[in-house]
Order: C-alpha cells, then structure tokens, then sequence
C-alpha cells in the first residue's frame, strides 16, 4: 500500500506513465562542454515534439575527462575500449534503453561497447550520414581531433553509407586537434581560432567539398553554419536528434 493505494495500482500508474518514451543513456564528460549541449538539445526535441512541459528522460554517466585525454595521448585504446564497456554497462543497469556516446573520438571504442551491452547503441557516423544523404550530399570534409581525421573508425563508417570523405592537411589537422584540445574542450572560443577553421574549410571545398562534418562534438560551439561557405553538418545536433528520434518512435 502507497498512502492508501494498492501497490498493483501504483505499479500500473508507472507503467501507464512510462509508455510510449524510451529511456536515452548517455556516455558523457568528453567533454563535459558538449555533453551540455547534448543534454539541450534532446530536451529541446522532446518538448518541441510532445508539447507542453515535456523532456527527455535520460540517464548520463560523466566521465573526468583528464583521464581520457591521458589515455589517448599515451595510445591506451584498449583501456579506453574497457573503461566505456564498463560505463556502457552502468548505465544500462540504471534503465536506459538506448544509448550514446557524446563524443566522435570515442567512437573508436563503440564495438567494444556494443559487445558489452543489450540495448542498441545509436552510432555517431549513422546519424550524420543520415543527415548528409538527406541534403543529396555525397562528397564531404571532416573535421575533428586528429584520431578522427586519421584512423579510419568514423571515416569507413561513413563511407558504409556510400559518403566520400575528404580531410585536411597535416598543418591543418594540428591546428585543429590543438584549438579542440588547448581551447574549445576548456570552454575557450577564440575569433582567430574560427578564422583559422574558416579558411580550413575553404581549402576543403577548393578540393570538391559539398559539405562539411564538424566531427568533434566540441567544434559546433566554434563554427556555426553562417561560418562556412558550405552546408556544415553538427554530428552533435545530428546525434542528438537520431536520439529522440529513437526514443519517441513507440509513441502515437
């Protein structure tokens, strides 16, 4: 008994409640800037959606990213790999039903995280490819951290949905792993940072780039799409929205 309800009737009540909105995990902390950003923008979805004073429901487990950075700089893809698995596994355990992992670098570890979990992984490169095919875009640059520019677990990914993918020059992944890095995973947004990608991206369409995928998550609060001479594709917003998406696709 709950106050003078029967429990059976108090369990139906939740039941009842929770129908029809999945539950969306979210590996976050990666940094936390972004992980902000996600959590804006599946709550915006859900209420612009629904209506009313609806939001998401969601379960985030954050991460301290020096740790992560430390890994990665030192080559602990492994560890890294392990530590998601573990961390995948906690927030399912909490009641999630979907989950993402709130950076593109990190992808790196998505099938060790897949392999750990039983609730469906929502992929970075899915629902960015999505959105570039939806434009009737084939050929694209990416941006992002220079793992992401120069392994190849994002980019064949995207090329799975048919995308040719284009990036920048040595030069021009330094400075852009260092402005992610030393600036934008800190919350520093610089002008002369945003001129330097501007000219990035120029450099990328003078190579036939329709497009461009802003491929770390932290990029979107550098370059908006006013900032490019090409349509720019926020692999953040993009995610963000395949989440929703997923977790609202029971409901009438």
């Amino acid at each position: 008994m709950l106050q003078g309800v029967p429990f059976n009737n108090v369990a139906a009540d939740i039941l009842s409640f929770e129908a029809g909105m999945k539950t969306i995990g979210l590996l976050g902390g990666i940094t936390w800037h972004s992980t902000l950003e996600y959590y804006r923008l599946i709550n915006e979805g859900v209420q612009r959606r629904l209506g009313g004073s609806h939001s998401a429901r969601c379960v985030l487990y954050s991460v301290d990213f020096a740790e992560v950075q430390r890994l990665q700089e030192e080559g602990g893809w492994d560890l890294l790999s392990g530590f998601f698995a573990g961390a995948a596994r906690r927030v399912e355990a909490a009641g999630a039903d979907l989950l993402l992992i709130c950076a593109n670098t990190i992808h790196r570890a998505a099938e060790a995280v897949e392999a750990a979990i039983s609730i469906p992984l929502v992929h970075i490169a899915d629902a960015t490819a999505a959105g570039i095919l939806e434009k009737g875009l084939k050929t694209v640059g990416l941006l992002g951290t220079r793992y992401t520019m120069e392994q190849d677990f994002l980019r064949n990914r995207l090329e799975r949905h048919g995308l040719q993918i284009l990036v920048p020059g040595e030069e021009e992944r330094r400075i852009i792993h260092e402005v992610i890095y030393r600036e934008l995973g800190l919350g520093i947004i610089l002008e002369s940072s945003r001129a330097a990608y501007q000219s990035i991206i120029w450099n990328l369409q003078a190579t036939g780039a329709e497009g461009v995928i802003l491929g770390c998550t932290e990029i979107p609060l550098l370059i908006r799409a006013e900032d490019s001479p090409i349509p720019v594709f926020d692999t953040t917003a993009l995610h963000a929205a395949a989440a929703v998406d997923r977790a609202l696709e029971q409901r009438p």
